[in-house]
């Protein structure tokens, strides 16, 4: 009992494990993460439709989406922004890890009559011939990666932009990982039954990585029949930091916010939102 004790409660090292796609594929978790999709009222998987509604509003005016914009979304969930930017006529595309919210999104779409093509798929590596004038990535996705996927992935932007492209996408701030503190709770159907439909035992460990300003929430879940361990790993950006990274791999950041509805910039903020493109070659 003390190894396992010891186990639960080890620090592993930045990125050290990767459990994303257990997250998403799971037949439970998946169902109950398009719940909190699509509650309208909270704020976990998605953000209030009415922040939802200001933030397209803004895109489509910050950007002059119309008939001739090409969109694609990375992690587009059950399509809450894809369908109302395809409303304005933009050409959308949606990707998704999660086989679920794409059916969703698919049925969605087709209920409402709209053209927006969903891939089921996972963002670092899909491809298509397609090219784009607007890459979005919202809620923080970018934060779930580790340096070496994030370098994939705005490798992949750089291809599938157009060359007068722009990416749009938001990140969680150094402010927020100053307020948060390490914990280790202990919960019986821990989180209300969210990792299983049967009972279960979990343990949450909360870890600091001060140097690389990196959190991780670490759910230790044991069930009848087995035992599994989540990695939740959250990458926290500051404003030299993340426009850093965007030079090094070959883009300019124009643009910075506060949030996706285009709120000014303030270093309180938990949130920092960018638009970026390519850097001219030359």
């Amino acid at each position: 009992m003390f190894d396992e004790l010891s186990e639960i409660n080890s620090r592993p090292k930045p990125f050290e494990f990767y459990s994303a796609k257990e997250l998403w594929t799971d037949e439970h978790t998946s169902k109950k993460m398009l719940e909190f999709h699509l509650n309208e009222s909270i704020n976990l998987s998605s953000r209030t439709k009415d922040f939802i509604d200001r933030s397209v509003s803004w895109i489509v005016s910050n950007f002059n989406i119309g008939s001739n914009t090409s969109i694609i979304d990375f992690g587009c969930g059950p399509g809450l922004y894809t369908s109302l930017l395809a409303e304005h006529k933009a050409q959308v595309t949606g990707v998704d890890f999660s086989e679920r919210s794409i059916k969703y999104a698919r049925n969605s779409a087709e209920q409402k009559g709209l053209n927006i093509s969903y891939y089921q798929a996972d963002y670092l590596e899909f491809d298509t011939d397609k090219r784009f004038d607007l890459i979005t990535m919202i809620f923080c996705d970018y934060c779930v990666l580790s340096p070496e996927q994030r370098k994939k992935l705005l490798a992949r932007m750089n291809t599938l932009l157009k060359p007068e492209g722009r990416v749009l996408l938001d990140v969680f701030s150094v402010s927020l990982f100053d307020s948060k503190s390490e914990v280790a709770t202990y919960e019986f159907n821990q989180l209300n039954h969210f990792w299983s439909a049967n009972d279960y035992y979990g343990f949450l460990n909360t870890f600091k990585y001060e140097e690389e300003k990196l959190t991780l929430d670490k759910y230790t879940i044991f069930e009848k029949d087995r035992a599994r361990v989540i990695y939740n790993w959250l990458q926290h950006f500051s404003e030299e930091s993340i426009r850093a990274e965007f030079d090094t791999n070959g883009f300019v950041i124009e643009q910075i916010y506060s949030d996706v509805a285009g709120t000014a910039f303030s270093e309180n903020s938990n949130e920092i939102a960018i638009v970026a493109r390519k850097r001219t070659v030359g």
